[in-house]
């Protein structure tokens, strides 16, 4: 049986594009095409796809207001389409939480070398997707936070911070889940950073993740999410908002701090040099084709392994592809422990899997509980 897909855009000639290349797929087919989110909704009620390609701006309803009534009325897997934009990135966000799974740019080609490629990852994301047929997300509980002046410059560093308004501390949060309580698999004083690789789902499992996590926390963090250049800054400063802890976008010489979370760059790789005691964040440039993610999970993983040797605990969370395998192996290799994403969590069980397969991974663990068990782990 072919995975049936609805196409929802305003544009005519977008809907035909779209479905001509889902079209050229045998596993796939185009059931039906909607013109706006009030006709996706019904449509979605009427025919019940598998999978349905969803824009962002449309009259009559928005894709965002869409999501939201489909995930309320009768789930499905979305796959948002966006501009590369800020404007763009942060309608993408507020679909991925409103339950969309997955985004791609409009002109997709954006973010592959040629045309073939593009057309390929198109129809991969939605094939992946399509296995998410009976998903429920995970939704914490999590309000915009307010910070003070005396924390903002407790965590501010001359070399990269000085001109960042964004970065804060803050005062207290509810926490959706009470830490679990059970004796760490290693002395909590013995981390002394937190790394966390993740791409599709990633998004939302961060939020779920960072949201739970105390101002007080103990270890710098680094997080890799595979994302476009322009969504980086605007996810930074949302999960910022959301947040105890300080989120940023990371930046050439940031100094790691405890309890701030630096979040790689898209388009760019991100590397730690220096010492264990004074991690200083390098950004690099990458137009080469010989890595396919930009930021990569591998190449931060494989840089901190190098300085932090045994004293990290790294998590791959939810995603396509095998990225941060060999990096957690190499992380391993020096001691550090690895932890992976549970597969009934996942949106795609990818990353999960193969570190996870590959035996690197120590545990797999529900993203519900994930946070509760770092503090568990690095906090005691």
């Amino acid at each position: 049986m072919p995975i049936n897909v609805l196409v929802v855009d305003d544009s005519s000639f977008f809907r035909r594009r779209v479905s001509e290349i889902i079209e050229q797929d045998p596993d796939l087919h185009v059931i039906d095409t909607a013109v706006n989110g009030k006709d996706a909704v019904e449509k979605n009620s009427a025919i019940k796809p598998d999978v349905i390609t969803m824009d962002i701006e449309m009259p009559v309803m928005d894709g965002i207001s869409a999501v939201r009534e489909i995930m309320q009325r009768q789930p499905v897997p979305i796959l948002m389409f966006s501009s590369l934009t800020h404007d763009g990135a942060q309608a993408t966000l507020d679909a991925l939480e409103a339950g969309a799974l997955d985004f791609l740019p409009k002109k997709f080609e954006d973010i592959a070398r040629n045309r073939d490629e593009a057309i390929q990852q198109l129809l991969s994301r939605i094939k992946q997707i399509s296995k998410r047929r009976f998903f429920k997300r995970a939704n914490p509980v999590a309000t915009p936070v307010t910070h003070t002046a005396s924390d903002k410059r407790r965590f501010t560093t001359p070399a990269s911070l000085s001109t960042d308004t964004s970065l804060k501390t803050s005062t207290s949060v509810r926490s959706s889940i009470s830490p679990v309580r059970e004796r760490a698999s290693r002395a909590p004083s013995s981390y002394k950073l937190l790394a966390i690789g993740t791409s599709t789902g990633g998004p939302v499992a961060l939020q779920t993740i960072l949201t739970q996590l105390p101002a007080n926390f103990p270890t710098p963090i680094l997080l890799i999410q595979h994302m476009p250049a322009a969504f980086t800054a605007a996810f930074a400063s949302r999960l910022n908002g959301m947040c105890k802890i300080q989120v940023k976008e990371a930046e050439q010489g940031d100094v790691l701090k405890p309890g701030c979370a630096y979040l790689a760059p898209g388009g760019k790789q991100m590397m730690i040099e220096g010492s264990a005691s004074g991690g200083k964040i390098v950004i690099k440039a990458d137009d080469s084709t010989r890595l396919t993610y930009k930021p990569s999970v591998d190449l931060t993983f494989a840089s901190i392994a190098k300085i932090y040797q045994s004293s990290v605990l790294a998590v791959v969370l939810t995603g396509m592809g095998a990225d941060g395998r060999e990096g957690a192996r190499m992380l391993k290799s020096a001691g550090s422990i690895i932890w992976a994403q549970d597969e009934a969590s996942c949106v795609v069980y990818g990353m999960p899997q193969a570190v996870t397969v590959a035996g690197i991974a120590t545990q797999s663990i529900s993203i519900n509980q994930m946070s509760a068990k770092i503090q568990a782990e690095i906090c005691g």
